[in-house]
């Protein structure tokens, strides 16, 4: 089983930790939905992340826009665009952490995104914000094993878990490094490229679960590809949780380009999620 190093207990005790727990007890897999901050303004993204418990998301990630984001497909790419065009900055990102956490005690929150801006806000900084907006764990797609030093460790030092991405080429002889450190949940990429351009394929998911969880008993997380509550529901039944990103946020912008006003967007965009909820609950 992967272990941690560098004198860097896991954050195993947490709302992530008991999340999991909840569910096993249910004999069902989670939802875990993805929001880009800030898309399409500040008031209405929020309204959507506060929205997302009661429609029925099980966890919760929340992106981090960056101008750069090199694993993002189309949808979450003008995504970010949008959001950081209309002034969103890690600061807002964590405000609306907080406001979150200040009326949900118990769902998990996960910023994901890039190292560069974390690294400009400054680690020891961003970390002690980030604990104080409720924030449980850390998804940086830029950061392998080998930069642990860099966030990783001082992450879990601080009693924040570091999810670690696992990839259909991550063979079994790469598979202990990349576990090494993660806490929380492995979140499992099903298909090779960026977000939101395949569709995922639930068989070839389950030997891909299996395998992992060979190696850790950490909970596995499956995204990349998941888009209808079809979907959801078979990776949920495979897996320890599928996760929806570039479905969600494409709701945004189809109302954006349908001329929605923005105050009806959170009720569209909750309405989906709520679906995805019934799938992976049926």
């Amino acid at each position: 089983m992967a272990e941690s190093v560098g004198a860097a207990p896991y954050p195993d005790s947490g709302r992530i930790a008991a999340r999991f727990a909840k569910l096993k007890a249910e004999g069902r897999g989670g939802l875990v939905t993805y929001v880009s901050a800030g898309d399409p303004d500040y008031d209405t993204s929020l309204e959507i992340l506060k929205g997302l418990p009661g429609a029925g998301a099980d966890l919760i990630e929340l992106g981090m826009p960056f101008t750069d984001p090199m694993a993002d497909g189309p949808a979450i790419q003008a995504a970010g665009l949008r959001a950081l065009e209309g002034g969103q900055t890690l600061k807002k990102t964590l405000a609306m952490a907080r406001a979150v956490r200040e009326q949900d005690a118990d769902v998990p929150l996960i910023l994901m995104g890039y190292y560069n801006p974390i690294y400009c806000y400054g680690v020891d900084a961003f970390l002690e914000d980030a604990k104080a907006a409720g924030i449980d764990g850390l998804i940086i797609v830029d950061l392998p094993p080998e930069e642990d030093e860099e966030l990783c460790i001082p992450a879990l030092r601080a009693g924040v878990n570091f999810i670690r991405l696992a990839t259909p080429t991550t063979d079994d002889h790469r598979l202990p490094t990349v576990l090494n450190n993660t806490s929380g949940f492995v979140y499992y990429v099903s298909i090779l490229g960026i977000t939101g351009t395949k569709t995922v394929e639930a068989d070839a998911v389950r030997e891909a679960v299996e395998r992992i969880k060979r190696h850790t008993d950490l909970p596995v997380a499956v995204g990349f590809g998941v888009k209808t509550p079809e979907s959801a529901k078979a990776i949920s039944k495979v897996a320890d949780a599928a996760v929806v990103g570039s479905a969600i946020v494409e709701r945004v912008k189809s109302a954006l380009d349908e001329g929605v006003e923005k105050s009806a967007i959170p009720a569209r965009v909750l309405e989906f999620v709520a679906s995805l909820a019934q799938g992976v609950r049926s």
